[in-house]
């Protein structure tokens, strides 16, 4: 890849950077912002962002697994450094002066007499095709804004309520869309009365295609009301959902695609059993339980459409313009080059919602009325009801301990269903949900098992403690009562739960405090000092856990992906026995990703991943039944409130000249082991099936532990 791609001299003074990653939440085109200034010598404020755009932006698959600072920020600090070697060379060249005498500032360049500019130099020029490399970054030592806690630029608009989502989008003539989804996922439209519908003020048109069922009407709540005509006249031939109560025994049952996992990587070849080594002392063992959660995003999904002369444009939330943009393609039995997706902000999810599947959506509704642009929005229903969940697991660990109080065995069993379904182009069948419901239907892919280092199911499974001897095995189950698919953290959230609450029993079997016992396990020296840093910031209360009276501390650790940011959480809780509530006090936290951008930014990525896991823990559960899925508002999925948000303090470990790291998905997975660990200290009870509801704690205050 070449510099113009990427970076964008103007004539009129600005920097354009072609970012194909997308904004969600993360704070991504500022820290590239201020990775690319940094290089180039030149004031913030003179950069642009291009979006998104299957047209104009650099191919890029989704915005996904903390890549996006690893992958383009360096990308962008290369171009960006070629980009000044290369107009240091000819402002030399204009100045007949050497390379070495020239003086850079905001652009400006000097040999101390003469002056020239970025602007004059190359304004609205291409550099060509000269491959990335020609420049040398910076040291850390001469960044003045990489670094700094530069205010994100998403947040003007939104703080001053100027449109800026895709909801807010108002196109020439542009008309309003619904859909109408069946009761559970593989019913099927029987009849339909479309009259009363079709005859309401403002209609436009009923569409329908198979079993999808669509409006269009002038304005957006005709587009409403005509939906909820066309809801009550649908009739369906319903196939009913299990019931919920049957999640984990059927997850157990069912036949599943077994891999033993060996340095994060899953192995073709057979499985070996458990077998608890000579010189064990004393075994343990312990099964962890978490429930399908949703994103749960606080706005619906939404997109707009417009097919015109054989073409379709869309505006969406999607992560991923370009798998998106392929994956309507063949859904539509279109060339890519007929579709262009360009993406506009959405409610963020951090994973697999229903962006892409509202974007089919609009798009069937617009090809019914050519030449007008369609407006789609989901109701909180669709949103909660339709959107790709993260999967269900359970893990069964199994750990033996020597006579000096070393784990010498270790066993790690994870089950779940996919962790991944993100649409993209393929032949004769579509992850895109209205694409099943069509006249000439295409179905879903069977799900396979992913074998990429750390991937779905196996995220995080291998621990980073050096153990003598370990054993990790990822069961594959590929046929989810529910639809699945990537959701902040994947398998690492189910699998640090059980590692880290694990850890805990261990600790506590051998009346050893849980950090001192996790250091005794731990070589690597930055993963000690988040763990000792978190502590610090906590006010951690050494010695044995299990009788706080009511009140308790707990610590979770991780390496997301064992290759990204390190994290320690400490929560302190106090837990009402008599209701079974319990109370987040207070929240630490400490972060190794390396060099870091934007202390705020890496701070607010921290801080948000702990509240939503903190949630997770303590609320969410989807649930379901023959008639569906029931979890259908904010009554029936009930998420944490403001009031219920403890104080949040973070430690930041910077390591300036050290490769940044990916941080978006690093707090998810200690959390709920930190909360239930922080429960064991406060009532001595251990809670190893989210979320950890009054009625839980009460049951288990009244078993045996």
């Amino acid at each position: 890849m070449s510099i113009d791609p990427l970076i964008r001299f103007s004539t009129d003074g600005h920097v354009t950077l072609m970012i194909a990653h997308v904004e969600i939440g993360q704070g991504i085109l500022t820290a590239v912002a201020q990775i690319a200034a940094d290089e180039l010598d030149i004031n913030f404020t003179r950069i642009l962002v291009e979006r998104a755009d299957a047209e104009r932006t650099p191919i890029a698959s989704y915005t996904s697994g903390s890549n996006s600072i690893q992958i383009i920020g360096s990308a962008f600090r290369q171009a960006a450094a070629d980009a000044r070697h290369l107009l240091l060379a000819k402002a030399a060249a204009a100045l007949q002066a050497p390379v070495e005498s020239l003086r850079l500032t905001d652009g400006t360049i000097t040999d101390g007499e003469k002056e020239t500019t970025y602007w004059a130099l190359q304004g609205d020029q291409l550099f060509g095709e000269t491959e990335l490399g020609v420049g040398q970054p910076k040291s850390s030592e001469e960044y003045t804004l990489v670094g700094q806690p530069i205010p994100r630029l998403d947040l003007p608009a939104k703080i001053a309520g100027t449109p800026s989502f895709v909801h807010d989008l108002c196109l020439p003539d542009m008309v309003h869309g619904r859909v109408i989804r069946p009761p559970t996922y593989a019913s099927t439209l029987e009849s339909i009365d479309e009259n009363t519908a079709a005859s309401l003020p403002g209609v436009i048109a009923v569409v329908r295609d198979g079993s999808f069922l669509g409006v269009l009407a002038e304005r957006e709540e005709q587009a409403e009301k005509a939906a909820e005509a066309l809801r009550q006249n649908a009739r369906w031939h319903v196939q009913p959902l299990p019931a919920y109560e049957s999640l984990y025994t059927d997850l157990l049952a069912k036949t599943s695609q077994d891999f033993l996992v060996v340095d994060g990587v899953p192995q073709d070849g057979p499985v070996p059993p458990i077998e608890t080594p000579a010189n064990a002392v004393q075994t343990l063992e312990a099964t962890y339980r978490k429930p399908y959660h949703m994103h749960a995003a606080l706005g619906p999904a939404a997109a707009a459409a417009l097919w015109q002369d054989e073409h379709l444009n869309v505006w969406s939330h999607t992560q991923g313009v370009y798998p998106l943009r392929g994956s309507l393609a063949s859904a539509l039995d279109l060339d890519d080059n007929q579709v262009r997706v360009q993406h506009l902000e959405g409610p963020g999810c951090y994973g697999h919602n229903g962006a892409d599947d509202v974007a089919l959506d609009a798009a069937l509704l617009a090809r019914a009325r050519p030449g007008r642009p369609v407006l789609l929005k989901w109701s909180r229903a669709d949103e909660h009801g339709w959107e790709a969940y993260g999967s269900a697991m359970l893990v069964k660990t199994q750990a033996s301990l020597d006579e000096h109080g070393q784990i010498c065995d270790w066993n790690h069993d994870a089950w779940s269903y996919t962790h991944s379904s993100r649409p993209r182009p393929m032949a004769g069948a579509s992850n895109l949900l209205a694409a099943r419901y069509r006249e000439k239907p295409l179905p879903p892919p069977t799900p396979k098992p992913g074998k990429g280092s750390h991937g779905g199911i196996h995220r995080n499974a291998d621990p980073l403690y050096a153990f003598a001897r370990r054993r990790v095995v990822k069961h594959f189950v590929p046929d989810s009562p529910l639809h699945t698919s990537a959701l902040r953290g994947l398998g690492a959230v189910g699998n640090v739960f059980a590692i880290e609450s694990f850890m805990d029993e261990l600790a506590t079997a051998i009346k050893a405090d849980p950090i001192e016992f996790r250091l005794r396990h731990l070589d690597d020296p930055r993963a000690r000092a988040v763990i000792e840093a978190a502590a610090q910031e906590a006010n951690w209360r050494s010695g044995r856990r299990g009788n706080g009276q009511g009140r308790g501390q707990g610590l979770g650790f991780a390496q997301y992906k064992n290759a990204k940011c390190y994290v320690a959480v400490v929560f302190d809780v106090e837990v009402d026995t008599a209701s079974g509530q319990i109370h987040l006090t207070n929240t630490a936290i400490a972060g190794d990703a390396g060099q870091i951008i934007n202390p705020d930014g890496l701070a607010n990525q921290l801080e948000g991943g702990v509240l939503q896991a903190a949630s997770w823990t303590l609320k969410e559960q989807v649930h379901y039944g023959p008639d569906g899925v029931a979890s259908r508002d904010w009554d029936t999925y009930p998420v944490l409130r403001f009031a219920e948000i403890p104080p949040v303090s973070v430690k930041l470990l910077d390591q300036p000249g050290a490769p940044s790291l990916g941080s978006g998905e690093a707090t998810q997975g200690p959390t709920p082991a930190a909360i239930a660990n922080a429960v064991f200290d406060a009532v001595g009870v251990r809670l190893r099936e989210m979320p950890f509801t009054p009625e839980r704690v009460k049951a288990a205050l009244t078993q045996p532990q």
